[in-house]
């Protein structure tokens, strides 16, 4: 590996000895890379990407991107100056399937320096100014100065391109951290452009995982750190927020609940990241997929179905690849209109598009075979329309929501669903909202707190969705997947108390789907699972007829 490096070290000193009038794309770009835990890669292992499709083959050394790192607290791994990207300690990090995603989309050179460690303080370890503990912003911006002294002692040309930060979980159980953490992100980057010289240094900060059980049982601190990074990205136009609490978690133990992305979550959330820098340099990797002819005719009438809900209906684990080949799940249904908002916004559609695979990082939901079975039917003309949040739980779904009111989904939802009748009836079609298909929280199943408010929380949100859209009768078919089965959690009979909320409503269908096929993990169901999943719901439809 580290003759390869050198061969690479090499070709990019000629490349800049001897152009002379050397090109952007030969320019080789530097990202930084720093954090804690979730930067890290904590809970990952290069053994288990395999287990990804879209992700295949992203744990080998990546021998054309250089890399530069120290990783780890008290024991750390260092690279000692450059060597070629891959696996450190057998853990996958973000910077893999970043450059991966890039080295798609752009032909310049790309390097990574990353410094980062878990459990590590924004207001402590990290401030330029009085840092404490690990002393983790000297250390990153020694680590940096060596590793461009040695670009430059080879004359190689370079620009550092681009921050990448994702690190707050710490700072939200110290109190004079928590309330400051806004202003202490706001100097962290004006000391990297002071003490790196580049005042125009671009930031990309990550959201913090609401996906995690910091997630439920610590919502309002979370939410004070979300507070003080937008402050941050909305106040300064060189630093982006990026979405990150819809990618993947590590499955844990007992209730399934976890603390960190682990190996899928930390190869989409490099992803997240490649995607926002690609955004801000005008290369989005994302290409439309419009409706070529308009499947319905004018004044036919069209029936709506609007599906949502969290990590199964977002279709978290459920790859594409994994269908057979042939499969009419893997090709686009142009007689069926579909419009989607998914991961809370990370993903929209441009309008209508036919109904086909369109999940984030090549995933797929339970619309799929949901709408071949409807097809199958002869139901009629339909359009599906799909809202989704994988990183959400029911409180978020509530008219009222929360105190973490960024997190609060429910006008989003209704607009969402209002603007999908009104698409459909400028088109000149009369629309019938069929019914709202909603896959139960599988995070709220988990945790007691959540679990014991579940079904009153699915009362509140369907009654309100009825009021505020001026359709009393309108029908939600809830889905339930098997609760998590643990004795933390067993005491809560949450399936009995929704089939009481349905019991009393005689447009709300409770469907319980527990013979689902065998799921590998807790709480998240794989592709075969989710194909099932479409499959019951439109079975659930067609039995109210």
């Amino acid at each position: 590996m580290v003759n390869r490096v050198l061969v690479v070290l090499t070709l990019l000193c000629i490349s800049a000895n001897t152009s002379s009038a050397r090109g952007d794309e030969e320019i080789l770009r530097v990202f930084l890379f720093a954090g804690q835990s979730n930067m890290v890669g904590s809970d990952s292992r290069a053994g288990d990407v395999h287990r990804f499709p879209p992700f295949k083959d992203f744990d080998q050394a990546q021998e054309d991107v250089l890399f530069t790192y120290c990783i780890g607290r008290e024991h750390k791994h260092r690279s000692e100056g450059w060597v070629s990207l891959a696996p450190v300690n057998d853990v996958i990090g973000p910077e893999l399937s970043f450059a991966r995603t890039l080295r798609e989309r752009i032909k310049a050179p790309i390097a990574v320096i990353k410094v980062a460690a878990g459990g590590t303080h924004l207001g402590g370890d990290w401030n330029p100014d009085e840092p404490q503990g690990f002393k983790m912003y000297p250390l990153m911006l020694e680590t940096v100065r060596a590793a461009l002294a040695e670009l430059d002692e080879k004359k190689i040309a370079y620009r550092v391109e681009a921050f990448m930060w994702h690190q707050g979980e710490n700072d939200m159980f110290e109190e004079g951290y928590m309330p400051a953490y806004g202003e202490n992100l706001e100097n962290f980057l004006a000391s990297w452009r002071r003490d790196l010289e580049l005042p125009e240094l671009p930031f990309f900060i990550g959201e913090l995982c609401t996906k995690t059980i910091w997630g439920m049982d610590l919502r309002p601190r979370m939410y004070a750190i979300s507070v003080g990074q937008r402050y941050v990205t909305e106040s300064d136009p060189l630093a982006t927020y990026v979405a990150t609490s819809h990618v993947g978690v590590e499955i844990g133990g007992g209730v399934g609940l976890h603390y960190h992305y682990g190996t899928l979550g930390q190869l989409q959330h490099g992803v997240n990241y490649a995607d926002a820098y690609l955004a801000s340099i005008g290369e989005p990797r994302e290409t439309p997929r419009p409706l070529k002819a308009w499947p319905y005719k004018k004044r036919d009438k069209v029936k709506l179905f609007v599906l949502a809900g969290h990590r199964n209906m977002e279709g978290e684990r459920a790859f594409v690849q994994d269908l057979k080949r042939g499969s009419s799940l893997l090709k686009d249904n142009s007689r069926v209109a579909y419009r989607y908002n998914l991961g809370g916004g990370y993903k929209v559609s441009e309008g209508w598009e036919p109904l086909g695979p369109a999940g984030c990082y090549d995933t797929f939901g339970p619309e799929l075979s949901f709408g071949a079975a409807m097809s199958e039917s002869r139901e009629g003309r339909f359009a599906v329309a799909k809202f989704t949040h994988s990183g959400s739980q029911i409180i978020d779904w509530t008219p009222e929501g929360s105190e973490a009111v960024s997190r609060n989904l429910y006008a989003s939802f209704i607009e969402f669903v209002r603007t999908s009748v009104s698409s459909l009836e400028e088109r000149g079609h009369e629309v019938e909202l069929a019914g709202v298909l909603y896959h139960i929280g599988e995070n709220d199943m988990s945790w007691g707190p959540f679990r014991r408010g579940a079904a009153e929380r699915l009362g509140e949100l369907v009654q309100a969705s009825r009021e505020s859209l001026g359709l009393p009768e309108l029908h939600w078919i809830v889905s339930q997947q098997p609760p998590t089965d643990d004795e933390a959690v067993n005491e809560i009979d949450v399936t009995s108390m929704i089939a009481e909320v349905a019991a009393e409503d005689p447009h709300l269908t409770h469907l319980k789907a527990f013979d689902l096929p065998p799921q590998e993990k807790e709480l998240v169901l794989d592709s075969a699972g989710v194909v099932a999943l479409g499959e019951a719901l439109a079975g659930a439809w067609l039995s109210l007829d």
